[in-house]
C-alpha cells in the first residue's frame, strides 16, 4: 500500500498535515503492526494522546501508559513491542525518540515569513544586510553591523555597532547583541538573551572598585543555540568563545574569557566563572557551578548542582558539592545516610556504659 501525506488547512506553527501509519513507518524505516491507514495530525505523550495523535514508547517505566493510551499510532522500541495496549497501529523502531526528528517537521511547519525590513526598525549607518533578511518591528541594527543572508531579527532586538551575524541565524524578540560580538551561521538566540555584555571585572584601588575595561570579543560559532535570558560576557582581554554545535539552555551565565568547546550541552541555571575552559563534548546539567580558571576535560559530565572547585578529568562523571567522581559521591552519600542509625547505636552503648559504671 502506498504511504500517503494529505495536506490540511492548518497554518504555520500548527500541525498542518495528516500522516498515515504507513507513511510514518516508511519515514522512520520501522516495522508496522496494525492498520496502515490510521491517520494522525499531531504528536502527544501517551497519557494525553487522542486517536488522531502519534505518540512514542521508549522506556519500560512508561509501558503501563500504553495500556490506557488513546493514541492512534505509537512509535515503540523493539524490546517493548509486545507491551499490552490497544492501539490501532504500532511502528517498531530502534530509537523512537530519535525517530520523531524526521516526523516533527512534516507535521508542524514553521510560520511562513517574508523577507523585508519593518518600517519601524532602525538601521545604522554603514550596516550591511544580506539577501532575504527579515527585520521585525522596532529592531535596532547598529552602525557597520553585518547581517548574512537569510538572517531573521525579531521585534525589539538590538544589534550593536560592528556586530557580525552569519547566514540563516535567528534572533528572537528582545535579544541584545552588544558590540564586540561575532555570531556564526545558523545560530539561534532566544528571547531576552544578552551576548557580549561586560564581564564582572574590577580592581580595588584607593578605596573603590575600579571597573576593568573589557576589550575582548564574544565569539559564537556556527549552529549554536542559546536559551532565553541567558548571558554570555565578552572577554576582558582574551575572547569568550562558544564552540560550534553547542547548545545552551535558558538562564545560563557564561563569564568573561570562558572557552566552551564544540557539541557541549549546558543546561538551565549553570554558572561558569571567568577563564574556565570547557572542552569538546561536555555536559553540564542544571545548576552546575564552575569556579574560575579551571578546565573541564573533553567528554566529561557534571551532574545537576555539582560545585566545581578544580579541574575535571576528561571523560569522567562528577557530582556533588564539592564535586568529586560520581561513584565516590554515591559512597559518601550512602555513608551519610547511615550516620543517624550509627549515632543511635553509639548513644545506646554510652547509656549502657554509664549504667554499668554508675555515677
Amino acid at each position: 500500500m502506498t504511504a500517503s501525506v494529505r495536506p490540511t488547512s492548518g497554518v504555520g506553527g500548527e500541525s498542518d498535515h495528516v500522516l498515515t501509519a504507513a507513511a510514518i513507518a516508511e519515514a522512520v524505516a520501522g516495522e508496522l503492526v496494525g492498520n496502515p491507514e490510521t491517520a494522525i495530525t499531531a504528536i502527544a505523550p501517551l497519557d494525553r494522546a487522542t486517536a488522531s495523535d502519534l505518540s512514542f514508547l521508549a522506556a519500560p517505566k512508561y509501558a503501563r501508559q500504553l495500556e490506557s493510551t488513546n493514541a492512534g499510532v505509537v512509535l515503540i522500541a523493539p524490546e517493548l513491542a509486545t507491551a499490552p495496549g490497544d492501539v490501532r497501529a504500532r511502528v517498531i523502531v530502534a530509537r523512537p525518540h530519535e525517530a520523531l526528528l524526521g516526523l516533527l517537521p512534516r507535521l508542524y511547519r514553521a510560520p511562513a515569513r517574508e523577507a523585508g525590513v519593518s518600517p519601524s526598525a532602525i538601521i545604522g549607518r554603514g550596516a550591511r544586510l544580506g539577501s532575504a533578511v527579515r527585520i521585525g518591528p522596532f529592531a535596532v541594527i547598529g552602525d557597520r553591523a553585518v547581517l548574512g543572508d537569510g538572517v531573521t531579527i525579531d521585534a525589539h532586538v538590538t544589534v550593536g555597532p560592528g556586530v557580525e551575524i552569519g547566514a540563516d541565524s535567528h534572533l528572537y524578540p528582545t535579544a541584545t547583541i552588544y558590540s564586540g560580538a561575532m555570531i556564526g551561521k545558523r545560530v539561534v538566540i532566544h528571547a531576552g538573551a544578552r551576548i557580549a555584555s561586560d564581564g564582572f571585572g574590577y580592581v580595588f584601588r584607593d578605596g573603590a572598585h575600579l571597573k576593568l575595561p573589557h576589550v575582548g570579543r564574544c565569539i559564537i560559532e556556527d549552529d549554536v543555540e542559546i536559551g532565553a535570558n541567558s548571558t554570555i560576557d565578552r572577554g576582558s582581554i582574551d575572547d569568550t568563545v562558544v564552540g560550534a554545535g553547542t547548545k545552551i539552555d535558558n538562564l545560563v551565565h557564561v563569564a568573561h574569557n570562558v572557552r566552551i568547546g564544540r557539541l557541549c550541552l549546558i543546561m538551565a541555571q549553570v554558572g561558569i566563572a571567568g577563564s574556565v575552559h570547557v572542552e569538546d563534548g561536555c555536559t553540564l546539567a542544571g545548576q552546575v557551578g564552575v569556579s574560575g580558571h579551571h578546565t573541564v576535560g573533553a567528554g566529561a559530565t557534571l551532574a545537576a548542582q555539582a560545585g566545581v572547585f578544580g579541574d575535571i578529568p576528561a571523560g569522567e562523571v562528577w557530582s556533588g558539592w564539592p564535586a568529586r567522581p560520581h561513584k565516590d559521591q554515591l559512597r559518601a552519600q550512602s555513608a551519610l545516610f547511615k550516620l543517624s542509625k550509627l549515632m543511635r547505636r553509639i548513644e545506646r552503648m554510652l547509656e549502657r556504659s554509664e549504667q554499668e559504671t554508675g555515677p
